[in-house]
């Protein structure tokens, strides 16, 4: 059992962001730009280890937060590490709280030794500090450990960013310096806002701790999209290109595209289940809601050219029924569909990367997703 590693194949002719590359891991060695699933409790909503697999799915992504409430980093470990608890066979992911910092803690609860939060469940006081999440994160035993930082909320002043992004390298050099889990890698995670020197700063000395890979972390917390796309811009060029880098909670479509041609491998986010349960899918022509009155009787797939269990078995007329009867199968069905979409555009985009047409093929999938038919 080793770390993993990152092997560079070749970048597209005339441009040293896009990167096609081989992810190496304890659990098999895949292709990379790749997008991540996202199983929150150690279960990609609704969906099975082998239909995940059949969705060409890689890495998949579990919360230290809400595995820590239950069923408790002990029980994940007596059952083997979480990739034997959940039966996924391919290389895991653990995030490391972070997000949580954003979505369930105010500013007054977060201090320099930890992050307090009331239990979502119960309402029990809980403090995590980056000693106690890394301690998770060994006992979880994924592939893939993350450091505890600040997601930090958007729009924030630049005094907050700074004291904020400063207090996550903190955080970082206590998480590593307790990480002992010799088969499980550890990822930095970059922040520092909209600012450029800031993301600068934070990207050279989160390096300068020699990390297994580096994420680029506050991003998609409701930012405008070309501020999103800076934010990377403004990391990506001092993260070593020998190493991963990896765009936390990223998924639309064009996105993803965005995020390769500034020098991203690997993607993650909730987005294709989430919206999968209230009906909505992604085409070629644009995202639709299967729910609208014109599917009633539309006895075609989703998409004709998707290769997806859904869409070579069932007619956007029956999954509109199940969604709009509440059957749990028709949330189920738009996942698979949403998933698969995603990992096939990445797909693509390794291709295109391979033929040296990576801008062709971002220019066309683009027009043809914000123009419809």
């Amino acid at each position: 059992m080793t770390k993993i590693k990152y092997e560079l194949i070749k970048n597209n002719k005339g441009d040293e962001n896009v990167r096609l590359g081989k992810l190496i891991t304890n659990h098999g060695t895949f292709l990379t730009p790749l997008f991540m699933p996202v199983g929150t409790l150690a279960n990609v909503k609704t969906l099975m280890p082998e239909e995940l697999k059949a969705c060409g799915s890689s890495v998949v992504l579990s919360n230290t937060y809400h595995l820590w409430l239950r069923p408790g980093e002990d029980v994940v470990n007596k059952a083997g590490g979480l990739n034997k608890f959940m039966n996924y066979d391919g290389p895991t992911l653990t995030d490391s709280g972070g997000f949580q910092v954003f979505s369930l803690a105010k500013p007054s609860d977060i201090s320099e030794q930890g992050v307090k939060f009331k239990s979502h469940i119960d309402g029990k006081e809980l403090f995590l500090t980056p000693e106690k999440s890394i301690e998770i994160q060994n006992k979880l035993d994924s592939d893939i450990a993350m450091s505890f930082d600040e997601c930090a909320p958007y729009p924030s002043t630049r005094q907050y960013i700074e004291n904020s992004m400063r207090r996550t390298l903190r955080w970082a050099k206590r998480g590593k310096d307790v990480f002992n889990n010799p088969n499980q890698s550890l990822f930095g995670i970059v922040q520092g806002g909209e600012f450029e020197d800031l993301r600068k700063e934070s990207a050279i000395k989160t390096v300068e701790m020699n990390f297994d890979g580096y994420s680029i972390g506050g991003t998609s917390v409701g930012e405008p999209k070309d501020t999103m796309y800076n934010m990377i811009s403004y990391a990506t060029k001092y993260l070593p290109k020998d190493k991963p880098r990896y765009l936390m909670g990223v998924g639309e479509p064009i996105d993803l595209l965005e995020g390769v041609s500034r020098g991203i491998d690997m993607f993650d986010c909730v987005l294709p289940t989430r919206l999968a349960r209230h009906g909505n899918c992604f085409t070629r022509h644009g995202r639709i809601n299967i729910k609208n009155l014109k599917y009633k009787e539309d006895f075609t797939p989703i998409e004709d050219s998707c290769d997806c269990y859904t869409c070579k078995n069932f007619t956007k007329a029956y999954v509109r029924h199940l969604i709009t009867a509440g059957e749990v199968n028709g949330g189920r069905l738009l996942s698979i569909h949403n998933i698969r979409f995603l990992i096939k555009e990445m797909e693509e985009i390794r291709q295109a990367i391979k033929d040296d047409k990576f801008y062709e093929y971002k220019e066309k999938f683009i027009n043809e997703y914000k123009n419809g038919r």
